[in-house]
């Protein structure tokens, strides 16, 4: 009698009796952990107190039954914290975010996961985009027995459409094959070692901004007893993930082209994998077991002991693999990899500089939306729209000001109860008396520009902004200046994603900045001089934009509000930013 194929929720029932397996394994481990440092304890008694009989018989069985006891206890609590909260921790410490349905790139991996997921005879997945450059892909069990697949932008952006596909069809493998649940479940475990090392390694003194992660935590140091025993059971956990996990990536392979069909695509998309792969966000080795490619393969040697403690199988055992099931050769694949990079270089679009834009535009090109406007100037005002009419009392009893209301609630020490006046009014009072201050702090506070005349206008020329796309990104576009606006966390997108090149201008424009930057490195100064240097109004909620640097990598000055976490980049200063990136 043939036998009938398990679909998705038996699977899900036998891997979840399964765990019971490891469960056992769990307390094995607690009892010997808990054994020995009973005995560590015994005998330091004992040293002090040989002669009250700690070694009779019955001190021996009640030992042992406080061994089983509090091993089992812990055994739970461990299982339990691993099967609730273990994904979730993972998930949160790679700063996994679901897709951006306004992403170009996001939606094509929805749906190309969604594709997939009916073909696999998955019921239903969620998806994650895990912010990091690093090429690669995992797959995981949420606690309600959501299956997940998470996908970082660096693959999003490396890989074809076809490659996304291969991809998501190797890890929807393992959630079908009921891997996915117990992977996440070790390597779940192994999350209780690591919060307890984190706990008991000494806190540093201040943050150290290079380490691209949390500083570490705990105050003078734990036991070291505590410490080993945490160190010991951490690398105990990967081993077991080790053991479980390395020929199922074969199988995974093997599956993924059952569903696709493509096996070139998979094997394209490991190889990239393995040589982009350097960092995966807050990445800890327990969880490498997880991806379908080890964070730190590129660095572990192809040796005995690079295999013995790899958790994936060997590259070229993969490739070689895929490559059959495909008719081809390796080393096709491989070229195939590379003259698809290059095929990609040809076809990105030039951008020219602001400067070179001006200089080709013909006068009657300019079409109403690129002429300027005029600023709307109040009397005694800055300019911008604003009027300069208000001043607050300093601490030596003097008046500073005039300022507009966007610049006075904006400051430092502002607050309801300073003393401010009005200088078209007369009048001298504190701050909550006037309508037009409370309905200012009103408006900042809901995160709307104080003054309507900023609200999604160009803060260099006071025009409408329009909407566009760079890179698959929404922004905001000045068709003036040509500044952008965009949110602070669209960045990464932006950096891993290369449809555009650069002109020989740009090129030029960003290795003269960088020059003059080396010049004086302490001296903060934006990439275009010819902006003056007066503060910005965000267009998004009115808070006064500061230049800081774009990250401690690039020490780029552009304007940032700390307040809704928007960057304001002026003409080109977005694209010598990639520049300097893409040739660092």
């Amino acid at each position: 009698m043939a036998q009938t194929k398990k679909d998705f929720y038996e699977i899900q029932s036998l891997q979840w009796r399964k765990s019971l397996i490891v469960f056992t394994a769990l307390i094995i481990f607690d009892f010997v952990a808990v054994g020995l440092v009973s005995l560590a304890v015994v005998l330091s008694f004992g040293f002090f107190g040989a002669g009250h009989g700690f070694w009779t018989g019955p001190f021996v069985w009640k030992l042992l039954g406080f061994d089983l006891l509090a091993s089992a206890l812990i055994a739970w609590f461990h299982f339990q914290d691993a099967r609730r909260f273990g994904a979730a921790y993972i998930l949160k410490r790679l700063e996994a975010r679901p897709p951006d349905s306004a992403d170009r790139y996001h939606k094509q991996f929805l749906n190309t996961l969604d594709e997939v997921r009916i073909a696999a005879g998955v019921p239903k997945v969620n998806a994650y985009v895990i912010p990091a450059f690093a090429v690669n892909s995992m797959a995981l069990v949420e606690a309600d027995r959501t299956p997940a697949v998470a996908i970082t932008e660096g693959m999003l952006a490396e890989c074809t459409r076809d490659e996304i596909q291969a991809v998501a069809a190797h890890e929807l493998a393992h959630i079908a094959r009921g891997d996915a649940f117990y992977v996440t479940l070790v390597c779940a475990l192994a999350n209780f070692f690591e919060k307890l090392k984190e706990a008991l390694e000494p806190e540093s003194p201040e943050p150290q901004p290079g380490l691209m992660g949390r500083s570490p935590r705990g105050g003078g140091g734990g036991p070291v007893l505590i410490y080993a025993a945490a160190a010991i059971s951490s690398i105990v956990m990967r081993l077991l993930s080790t053991l479980i996990s390395r020929e199922r990536e074969l199988l995974a392979d093997a599956a993924a082209v059952e569903f696709g069909r493509d096996p070139s695509s998979l094997a394209r998309a490991i190889y990239k994998a393995h040589v982009q792969n350097s960092f995966v966000g807050d990445f800890s080795a327990s969880y490498g077991p997880l991806f379908i490619v080890a964070p730190e393969s590129p660095n572990i040697p192809d040796g005995f002991f690079g295999r013995l403690f790899n958790s994936h199988p060997p590259l070229m055992k993969r490739i070689e693999a895929l490559a059959a099931m495909a008719g081809k050769k390796p080393d096709r694949i491989i070229r195939d990899v590379w003259e698809g990079r290059q095929n990609r270089e040809k076809a990105r679009e030039i951008l020219h500089s602001f400067e070179e834009m001006t200089v080709k535009a013909e006068p009657t090109a300019t079409g109403p939306e690129e002429r300027p406007e005029a600023a709307v100037v109040t009397p005694g005002g800055n300019g911008k729209g604003e009027a300069q009419t208000w001043s607050v009392r300093s601490a030596g009893g003097g008046w500073e000001g005039p300022m507009t209301i966007s610049e006075l609630i904006w400051r430092p020490s502002f607050s309801s109860m300073t003393v401010v006046k009005n200088s078209q009014e007369g009048v001298e009072a504190k701050a909550r008396e006037f309508p037009q201050v409370r309905l200012a702090l009103r408006d900042a506070g809901r995160k709307r520009p104080v003054d309507p005349d900023h609200e999604n206008k160009c803060p260099r020329c006071r025009v409408p902004l329009t909407e566009t796309f760079y890179e698959g990104v929404a922004v905001k576009l000045c068709r003036r200046c040509r500044g952008k606006l965009l949110d602070e966390g669209m960045m990464d997108r932006i950096i891993a994603r290369k449809e555009v090149a650069f002109s020989e201008g740009l090129i030029k424009k960003a290795m003269d900045f960088k020059e003059r930057f080396l010049s004086q490195p302490v001296k903060t100064r934006k990439i275009s001089e010819t902006q003056p240097p007066d503060p910005l109004t965000c267009p998004d909620c009115g808070y006064t934009m500061k230049a800081r640097p774009y990250s401690y990598s690039y020490f780029i000055p552009v304007d940032k509000c700390l307040s809704c976490h928007k960057i304001w980049f002026d003409a080109d200063e977005l694209e010598i930013l990639q520049v300097l990136i893409e040739n660092r």
